[in-house]
């Protein structure tokens, strides 16, 4: 493996742990989770840049159903990122207080909550796009097999929590408020989370294959 490609995927795997230490407030409270806010900034302002070539080609070749999915949640994940960080900022108390108070505290905070539930959804999305890569790897028919069923496992317990938790309403910017449990152990949070999040990624693998069939099938009727 090429060390600029060992590169992104440490990149990869950092954005990913510290985006569910960051939906993990009541694990990391306050003063981590806002420099957790700023690593995150970084490590996105990092990706960009390590993926740079994506950009170039966006004008260029066929749009595909599926690029064009993959076009929309990757611009609307780098927009929802962008804005949560900034929101963050202007909320912060330890690592950018000289931003506090450019907007009302309620707008902010209500704006930061929501964004940053569409920031976990779409990052989530985002993971199962390449998810595809990984599954290709795979030649044993078993494994697969298996690794199916464990993520559909995974992803209705994940879809559980995630509408049982009323996260909807942040995202509609139905709830000012976040209500956490802070009783819950902390590896219950973060696996919680987790499941959460392959639970999207695993939703938008499935899309992508579908998407895939749809362009095969355009394809094949083209040639007839």
């Amino acid at each position: 493996m090429k060390s600029n490609t060992i590169i992104k995927r440490v990149i990869d795997i950092a954005l990913t742990v510290t985006l569910l230490l960051l939906m993990a407030f009541q694990v990391t409270e306050q003063l981590a989770h806002e420099w957790l806010g700023i690593t995150m900034f970084v490590l996105t302002i990092v990706h960009q840049l390590l993926n740079r070539k994506y950009y170039a080609a966006i004008f260029k070749g066929r749009y595909t159903p599926l690029r064009v999915f993959q076009l929309i949640v990757n611009t609307l994940l780098l927009l929802s990122f962008l804005c949560t960080a900034l929101s963050g900022m202007m909320m912060s108390r330890y690592a950018t207080p000289f931003l506090d108070g450019i907007l009302p505290s309620s707008v902010v905070r209500q704006g930061h909550l929501a964004l940053s539930h569409w920031s976990f959804v779409l990052m989530g999305l985002h993971l199962g796009l390449h998810l595809g890569i990984i599954v290709s790897r795979l030649k044993n028919k078993t494994v697969r097999i298996v690794l199916g069923i464990v993520m559909t496992g995974i992803s209705v317990y994940g879809f559980s929590l995630f509408f049982s938790s009323d996260i909807l309403k942040y995202m509609l910017f139905k709830n000012p408020f976040a209500f956490l449990d802070y009783t819950k152990a902390w590896w219950l949070v973060l696996l919680e989370n987790l499941a959460m999040l392959l639970a999207w990624a695993f939703a938008a693998y499935l899309l992508s294959l579908i998407l895939r069939k749809i362009t095969r099938r355009q394809r094949k009727e083209k040639r007839l």
